[in-house]
């Protein structure tokens, strides 16, 4: 049978559909690959690491937190002494952004949130700094280890178990009545004693607050805030009239012309002292010659004995001393 050449409404429905969800189809393509930037012009950089834990190829590039590029290629570097060396990373970054990557920009390994994707991010440089080209090397700056913040985490945490595990046994201490603190909780009679102790405490305050007690008077009486005023005043005036320059205090604490006589008056005492320790005159004599000293003793010790003998028999010393004459 003859196959009718007019299209039915059916095929031209399915038709439709077909085209319509090709549509579609280049459409999503298209919004994705502008979306993750597939079909803008790249040019390469390079970085060494010591190490890229999470990093895959087809990973993201970013600038400033932005998306500009992924990772193409990442090549393991031949074993030497170099270990900060280990792996080649090739990234491809957008050219539309080749102005903001310069010679001071740094790469960095950073995750997406807290557990999320590694991706190779780099900081914008400064226009004082030559722009990279293609094929350059990009500097790496040091990433923060997770599994070192993992560690010491894991340390504060065992940590915090001891420290809450002593506290449970001060606690259980303290419930049990065990240290001060325990007693205090669980130990009537000693509570009974504190209450004692407040209540003598708020009996004396209530004496002490008594207006004809002697504290009581210094609180509430006025006079003897009077009297000190008035001392305080007696006082002032006394200070002000000692630093008067007419006084003589003052002019003891002012005038130099004291402090000059008895700069004077010690340079004097000691010449006077110096000729009496080196001189040769009588009193330096007095003062370091022995002998003199030892004769001037035994002078004074014979005239005490002829004192002595005097007053026993002076009629000796007398006889002949009293003549009479007669004319």
């Amino acid at each position: 049978m003859k196959r009718s050449s007019f299209i039915t409404w059916d095929q031209l429905r399915v038709g439709l559909v077909i085209v319509a969800a090709l549509g579609i189809l280049t459409l999503a393509v298209y919004k994705l690959g502008q979306a993750a930037n597939l079909f803008t012009k790249r040019y390469e950089l390079v970085a060494f690491l010591k190490e890229a834990n999470g990093l895959r190829v087809g990973g993201t590039v970013t600038l400033a937190g932005q998306l500009a590029g992924t990772v193409k290629r990442i090549d393991f570097l031949p074993v030497d002494a170099d270990t900060t060396r280990n792996l080649k990373i090739t990234v491809g970054v957008d050219q539309s952004l080749k102005e903001q990557i310069r010679t001071d920009s740094k790469a960095q390994i950073r995750t997406m949130g807290l557990l999320g994707d590694k991706i190779f991010d780099i900081t914008p440089g400064t226009p004082r700094h030559p722009i990279l080209k293609a094929g350059d090397t990009i500097a790496v700056s040091p990433a923060l280890d997770y599994e070192q913040v993992l560690t010491q985490a894991a340390g504060a945490v065992g940590d915090v178990v001891a420290l809450t595990h002593d506290m449970r046994q001060i606690t259980s201490g303290i419930v049990r009545g065990e240290g001060t603190l325990g007693q205090l909780m669980t130990n009537r009679a000693l509570y009974d004693q504190f209450t004692s102790t407040l209540a003598r405490t708020n009996a004396m305050l209530a004496r002490v607050q008594n207006p004809n007690g002697t504290i009581g008077r210094l609180l509430d009486d006025p006079l003897l805030y009077t009297q000190l005023t008035a001392v305080i005043a007696s006082t002032d005036s006394l200070l002000r009239s000692a630093n008067s320059a007419q006084g003589t205090l003052g002019r003891l604490m002012r005038d130099t012309v004291l402090y000059g006589n008895l700069v004077r008056i010690s340079h004097g005492a000691d010449s006077l002292m110096r000729m009496l320790t080196t001189g040769n005159g009588l009193a330096s004599k007095l003062l370091t010659d022995q002998t003199l000293y030892d004769q001037l003793n035994k002078l004074v010790t014979d005239l005490n004995a002829v004192l002595a003998d005097v007053r026993r028999d002076p009629a000796r010393y007398m006889k002949g001393a009293i003549q009479i004459k007669v004319f």
